[in-house]
């Protein structure tokens, strides 16, 4: 009883009658579904439209627009917004010829959206494109009931501490996991670039990697894993929350770990590469904290606690294989001699746009102190 109490009435639909009207042919008509960051940075939208005909690349889906008052990225009185396809994926709700577009909001002028973080980010990625920076990122989670509480934990009380919980196996340490086999096969179908999946330290806590990616496709990929996951959770009836610390006490909070090389870092010698990156994130720490949550670091304040596998958020730290730094070098790395680094810093609810474009900032154009620089004129 429990357990149902904490589902959404929605999921308890009849599926089977809904799996009648799915196997309905389209006759060579396509749904596109246009997906879309709204105003709190955070929380994705979508709505659909009807294409004659199968899209084959992204040039071929159109413009479109929304109301911005309601998504609080516009006035009532201006609303429309643009919805600008920059990339596209199979459909896995709604199966092929239909698609998944993600979207960059432009305001009533063409000037992207406080939110579209994408536009600065694909520029900056751009100019060093001859680094070939590669990224994964590692999107942990946390389902939540629709009451707001831990999925699969007591109604009354908390379940037993953290140690069983990670990577577990069993139906008393682990919460969810269809939701999860569901999402990762959702995303390999959409085209999704997802690499793994575990179960993470908290119970009920779970990640997923998204890469290597290069450039802009990082924040693209990513971006579009979120939307599938939350529409997995739907069906299912819960909530993914992507809060940074979901539950205060002796639990761990959630993060989105950075992992990036350039090319010279992967080929031979490349950890002197490593190394000076490094040095230079290290006389920057300020800048970075502050872009890697939506709220300029206060999400992450309440995480990084130098406790539970986290760095402290006013200091700067890198180390091999030292999951309480800043920055952590594989030690496999550290015996090959190239590789990559992982910043453990970024929030769970960071924008991959966001985080990314900083690290080059930093790494690749040399940027120091907390303003960055506008190459629009490049």
């Amino acid at each position: 009883r429990a357990v149902a109490m904490s589902v959404s009435h929605s999921s308890r639909l009849n599926k089977l009658v809904r799996e009648q009207y799915m196997r309905l042919p389209q006759d060579g008509m396509v749904q596109v579904t246009y997906v879309w960051i709204d105003g709190s940075g955070e929380g994705v939208r979508c709505k659909s439209r009807t294409l004659d005909k199968e899209p084959k690349s992204i040039e071929d889906v159109p413009e479109w627009n929304f109301d911005g008052s309601s998504t609080a990225q516009a006035e009532g009185s201006n609303s429309d917004m643009f919805l600008v396809p920059v990339c596209m994926f199979r459909d896995p709700f709604c199966l092929d010829p239909n698609k998944l577009v993600l979207c960059e909001v432009l305001k009533y002028n063409r000037k992207p959206a406080e939110t579209n973080l994408r536009h600065t980010c694909k520029k900056v990625m751009d100019l060093v494109k001859d680094s070939h920076p590669w990224f994964g990122m590692e999107q942990e989670y946390t389902l939540l009931g629709i009451n707001g509480h831990p999925y699969g934990w007591p109604d009354n009380g908390f379940p037993g501490p953290q140690g069983p919980y990670y990577c577990g196996v069993g139906a008393d340490k682990v919460y969810g996991r269809d939701i999860v086999e569901s999402h990762y096969k959702a995303c390999l179908y959409a085209g999704v670039k997802i690499c793994g999946t575990n179960a993470e330290v908290m119970p009920s806590q779970w990640e997923f990697q998204v890469g290597p990616c290069e450039g802009i496709e990082m924040g693209d990929h990513l971006w579009m894993a979120r939307f599938i996951l939350h529409r997995v959770c739907e069906d299912f009836g819960v909530v993914a929350t992507l809060d940074p610390k979901p539950m205060t006490g002796n639990w761990n909070g959630a993060g989105c770990h950075t992992n990036y090389s350039t090319e010279e870092m992967r080929r031979e010698g490349g950890l002197k590469h490593i190394e000076a990156a490094i040095e230079k994130l290290s006389k920057r720490h300020d800048y970075h904290i502050c872009v890697y949550d939506p709220r300029g670091g206060r999400d992450n304040s309440r995480r990084l606690t130098g406790h539970h596998e986290t760095s402290n958020i006013f200091e700067f730290s890198a180390g091999v294989a030292n999951r309480g730094a800043s920055i952590r070098i594989p030690r496999q790395v550290g015996q090959d001699g190239c590789g990559y680094f992982e910043d453990r810093r970024p929030a769970a609810n960071c924008d991959p746009y966001a985080v990314t474009e900083a690290i080059m900032r930093t790494t690749v154009l040399n940027e120091t102190g907390v303003e960055t620089k506008d190459y629009t004129d490049h």
